[in-house]
């Protein structure tokens, strides 16, 4: 059995690992990052939509060989068609092309120094007079155990390394969502705005999303409650019925589940981190988690280095109150939201979509929707509803 030793073993190359794996490895450092998979970022399971201002503030290159396109703003659609549009003079976000990104991602880890080693695959934790030494992993058909200082597990939403290790990553059912995705040629929709369906005949408690990656191809995906007695798939193919849009030229199927019901509490336990999906680090409104992961990773990186240059690996624990502090706080108002939100009937998705502008919007989706509360519950429509105005108050 081949034996490794490193200062940081980085278990999982989707988007937190790997920049966990850039940061330790540029003070220093010596890291191994693994991925089970033989081509890291393959399959993909994302709609790939990611705003433009991650670039700059996790200092990732803005590389063409993985932006398919750039998007201008947003269209909502209510259940009986009502739309309301977000529109941005400069572009506001981009789609990836996943599978180049997370690869891309890995080698910038690896040009900062860390060891990379795709189709190697964590079994377990190495225990050593009480602690946890390292890993298990399998790499192609060999068993090599991985002795490492610290262990971050960044191994996705069913995280093997933090389950063995005895973080309790639990959640319900209920607490996740299920998605459905076709890559596929789409045509009469404007590429460069995202294009989201509300309603709960459309998809309960989630969203059918249009995201372009080209003129006439397109992630079409949906995300429902994962306890729901239909499929995601069942909601997507009646939604693309019932808009006539023919699915016969469908180049690739995505499916997954989403964590959308809360975060783990602890994030640390002795020299073991859990970072992104693996501690449900996930924008509970909308699903998405690449710049929350790219967040936690930072976070999380910023700790290790300090714990190493002191020698003194109490100081990872600083990683869980840090983020509680700063992004988990933010999450946990956002999820207040999406738990009210999920009590909206059609009816109010309608009339919300009506009487909100373009600037309301723009306010919500920065995440400063008190202003638009107080003037929703000053609308005339709004007034008229009990029922709406305590909703709405909840928000507040």
């Amino acid at each position: 059995m081949k034996e490794m030793k490193y200062d940081v073993v980085v278990v999982g190359a989707g988007i937190a690992g790997p920049i966990v794996a850039r940061n330790v490895a540029k003070s220093g450092y010596s890291v191994l990052l693994i991925d089970k998979k033989p081509a890291i970022g393959t399959p993909k399971q994302c709609a790939e939509g990611i705003s433009i201002k991650v670039f700059e503030k996790y200092d990732i290159p803005y590389d063409k060989r993985f932006i398919n396109r750039e998007i201008y703003g947003a269209k909502l659609y209510s259940p009986s068609g009502y739309e309301l549009e977000l529109r941005y003079k400069e572009a506001s976000g981009v789609i990836l092309e996943r599978k180049v990104f997370d690869k891309m991602l890995a080698y910038y880890a690896a040009k900062a120094g860390a060891d990379v080693l795709a189709r190697t695959e964590a079994l377990d934790v190495i225990r050593k007079d009480g602690r946890i030494a390292g890993i298990k992993a399998k790499h192609e058909d060999e068993t090599v155990e991985i002795h490492a200082d610290v262990i971050v597990a960044a191994d996705g939403v069913e995280s093997t390394i933090a389950r063995k290790a005895g973080i309790n990553t639990y959640a319900p059912p209920h607490e996740f969502d299920s998605s459905y995705e076709y890559e596929m040629l789409i045509e009469g929709y404007d590429p460069d705005l995202i294009h989201l369906w509300f309603g709960n005949e459309v998809a309960p408690r989630g969203y059918v999303w249009v995201f372009p990656k080209d003129e006439d191809r397109a992630n079409v995906g949906i995300g429902i409650n994962s306890d729901n007695p239909q499929t995601a798939k069942y909601y997507l193919d009646k939604w693309l019925k019932e808009n006539n849009i023919p699915a016969k030229k469908i180049l690739e199927v995505n499916v997954g589940v989403v964590p959308v019901g809360g975060f783990v509490k602890e994030l640390v336990k002795d020299n073991i981190l859990v970072v992104g999906d693996a501690a449900r680090q996930v924008n509970p409104m909308h699903g998405g988690g690449m710049a929350e992961a790219m967040e936690a990773g930072t976070i999380a990186s910023k700790w290790i280095v300090k714990a190493l240059e002191e020698e003194d690996l109490a100081l990872l624990r600083n990683y869980t109150t840090e983020w509680w502090e700063t992004d988990g706080e933010r999450l946990q108002k956002v999820l207040k939201v999406r738990k009210v939100t999920e009590k909206l009937s059609d009816e109010d998705l309608d009339l919300f979509i009506q009487i909100l502008s373009g600037a309301d919007a723009e306010k919500i989706a920065g995440g400063d929707y008190g202003e638009v509360i107080k003037a929703l519950l000053k609308h005339p429509k709004v007034i008229l509803s009990p029922r709406r105005i305590k909703l709405l108050r909840e928000l507040l």
